[in-house]
């Protein structure tokens, strides 16, 4: 093996390099639920669990109708082994999430009865960011890291099997193939991920873990035979700058160094691919004469329909800009099919290759993001001899293999004989499980409606001045200074009222336990809607997690007066700050002159309501910082009413009455309470049809008038 200089490095590009006795590479979900069950099972004094979600009601082994639901089974170890603590931390969710998310047992859980389970979850971050992390450690001798949480619509085999009857969800409802990676180390690199939990924890709680240190036992699950052995994990982070400390870019670092590095092949698996920083780098090796190949594999499309509208917007960008770079034609961009009327494969796995020198799996997609902005791990295994390269060369195949629907042995044939990665591809695709090229792109007018803003895929975090700039054209901020400094201070004040609220005893109304007794002590008063306004209208000036009051509000006054209730005091309270926003920016508009201003009028006007939906479903700012900018930036309060309506109405009803309703049928399957979920469905399909009409009528009478008024001239 010839010597190179190596690419990860301690304090450049990753905080610790820790050695470990064994790793293993478990490939979708079914492979990784397997073995975590069998690994916490041999759990003898802490289990951490940190995670973006977590459903309690998931059971890791569907094929088996007696294994318990998650949260039954932890429940189990505890009762089991007296000595036994749990400790799970969970992304505070933004709304938008809340539609996919177990709402209301996050706040009621079971688990929390137990003395010696103890959950919480992590709302310290940054505007518009979200731990994204994926880690379980056991003992401090075992450790999982990966794209993979415990939750909902994760579990598949790499066979992705057409109507797998186990690829349901907890109400049988099936959804798509799932492809994702997790990698499982021991020895010191385990005891270093328990540290990198226990310092997250310290950080959301404020309490530090103070569990026993040493290893005592070996966990490792005696059916998982290990693909490495003897080895070196480097971990990778991002974390943005936030309550005092530094931003860690390690996890970017890497990336760029490990893209520099590669000599004849880069390998990509990942659910996103629209950061900046690694489509130039990437760009300047395509633009090499002898540089490597480069095989990307993403999923054919988005899963969520926001997603939709985003995110495929930026990789269709990222990619037509590559595509231009690629001067030799090193550029092979895939997705995954399964046989089927429209069947996919949605991959959701971060996996990077470096020739046969270097593995890296993790959380982090290759997005703005979790470049900067959430909070990610990655690990990575460096090659130092030749049985570690033909171990990374192996699971590669296996990787390939899984997506060609072949066996390893047949894609490392034809890698030897093609001598290039992408020709042996081309080889072995062919029909039923393949891969297939990926042209990513998408309508001109979805390009055209998508602007090239920060808010959808941020790198770092966002100040609330920097938002309200988003709704403003370059041009008019100079002269818009005086009434931002009045913004400034509105925002200011607003700022202290939430830090005086939060850092005393006040922050204890937060409890979703007071909330709901609050919310009881009112239910049989006659001023009941007035007392929830002016809840959500109080909670909105001190920034309290709307969520909470949503979830406070269905739990007292049941899923029709919930939702009701909970729709009209968010959008009361959204007009309330809204108007504040809009007094304290008036002069903004006041100072633009002539055709500016008609300009701006004109904007605001056509993409007014887009902007509001896009503020209301993006996790970019809290639900008042938003709103006030909208006032500022004076958007019409048709387009801000009708978009906080819409954006927020989907939310609302997934936590207040669609999971109540489901749950309601499925337990007691009355006419009364059938019929209520299908007249709720009529009525949210009956909007999405009038709305899809005005906007379509919106489209072609925009560039009629247009020309009528070109006619006219």
């Amino acid at each position: 093996m010839m010597e190179t200089s190596r690419i990860c490095v301690e304090g450049k590009n990753c905080c610790a390099i820790a050695r470990a006795n064994r790793a293993a590479l478990l490939i979708d979900g079914d492979a990784y639920f397997s073995t975590l069950v069998s690994a916490l099972t041999d759990a003898q004094r802490f289990i951490f669990i940190l995670g973006w979600q977590l459903d309690s009601r998931v059971r890791l082994n569907p094929a088996d109708k007696s294994c318990p639901s998650f949260g039954d089974f932890l429940h189990d170890l505890v009762r089991r082994n007296r000595k036994l603590r749990i400790y799970v931390l969970v992304w505070d969710f933004a709304m938008i999430y809340a539609a996919d998310r177990e709402i209301i047992p996050l706040y009621t859980h079971p688990w929390r009865t137990h003395r010696r389970i103890h959950f919480r979850l992590d709302g310290n971050h940054p505007l518009g960011a979200s731990h994204h992390q994926k880690i379980v450690v056991i003992d401090d001798a075992l450790a999982f890291v990966g794209g993979l949480d415990v939750a909902e619509h994760r579990w598949d085999t790499p066979e992705h099997r057409e109507n797998d009857p186990c690829r349901v969800d907890c109400y049988k409802r099936p959804y798509s193939a799932y492809h994702d990676v997790q990698l499982m180390v021991d020895g010191d690199a385990a005891a270093a991920l328990g540290n990198v939990v226990r310092e997250r924890w310290r950080r959301a709680t404020g309490k530090r873990l103070r569990t026993p240190t040493g290893h005592i036992h070996d966990p490792w699950p005696s059916a998982r035979t290990p693909d490495l052995t003897e080895l070196s994990v480097a971990i990778s982070r991002t974390e943005p700058e936030w309550d005092g400390r530094p931003e860690i870019r390690e996890v970017e670092s890497l990336y760029l160094d490990s893209i520099r590095a590669a000599r004849r092949l880069l390998y990509f698996e990942n659910q996103y691919f629209s950061s900046i920083v690694i489509g130039r780098a990437i760009a300047a090796r395509l633009q090499e004469e002898d540089g490597p190949e480069i095989v990307i594999v993403l999923p054919k499309e988005t899963a969520e329909w926001l997603e939709q509208v985003t995110m495929a917007v930026l990789r269709s960008r990222l990619l037509k800009t590559l595509r231009a770079a690629d001067r030799f034609g090193r550029l092979h961009v895939y997705y995954p099919s399964v046989p089927g009327d429209g069947a996919e494969v949605r991959v959701h796995s971060k996996v990077c290759l470096v020739d046969d020198r270097l593995m890296r799996v993790g959380s982090a997609n290759l997005n703005n993001r979790s470049m900067g902005l959430d909070t990610e791990c990655d690990l990575a295994i460096e090659a130092r001899n030749a049985a570690t390269e033909k171990s990374i060369a192996s699971l590669r195949a296996r990787l390939l293999a899984e997506h060609l629907g072949v066996s390893p042995d047949a894609v490392a044939e034809e890698y030897a004989a093609q001598r290039s990665f992408s020709r042996a591809i081309e080889k072995l695709r062919g029909r039923g499980r393949t891969l297939e090229v990926l042209d990513g792109t998408v309508p001109e007018w979805l390009d055209d409606m998508v602007p090239e803003s920060a808010v959808l895929d941020p790198e770092r975090p966002l100040r609330a001045d920097e938002l309200v700039q988003q709704f403003l054209p370059e041009g008019t901020r100079r002269r818009a200074a005086p009434g931002f400094v009045r913004l400034a201070v509105l925002l200011t004040c607003l700022a202290g009222l939430a830090l005086i609220w939060r850092s005393t005893a006040l922050v204890d109304l937060l409890d979703p336990r007071d909330l709901s007794g609050w919310a009881a002590s009112i239910n049989d008063s006659p001023f009941a809607p007035l007392w929830v306004v002016a809840g959500y209208t109080l909670g909105s000036l001190v920034l309290a997690p709307i969520t909470l009051l949503i979830i406070a509000t269905g739990a007292t006054f049941g899923p029709a007066l919930g939702f009701a209730y909970s729709l009209f005091g968010s959008l009361v309270s959204a007009c309330v700050t809204y108007g504040l926003g809009r007094l304290a920016g008036k002069e903004i508009v006041r100072r633009i002159a002539g055709s500016r201003l008609g300009h701006i009028q004109r904007q605001i006007s056509r993409h007014g309501f887009v902007s509001m939906l896009i503020a209301r479903v993006v996790p970019a700012a809290p639900f008042a910082v938003v709103n006030m900018a909208a006032g500022a930036a004076q958007i019409r309060l048709r387009d801000f009413v009708l978009g906080t309506l819409v954006g927020m109405a989907p939310g609302i009803f997934a936590i207040v009455m669609l999971e109540d309703q489901l749950e309601a049928v499925l337990r007691d399957p009355a006419i009364e309470s059938a019929s209520l979920l299908l007249g709720l469905a009529v009525f949210f399909g009956v909007m999405a049809i009038v709305l899809h009409r005005w906007f379509a009528r919106k489209r072609w009478r925009e560039p009629l008038q247009q020309k009528l008024r070109t006619a006219s001239r």
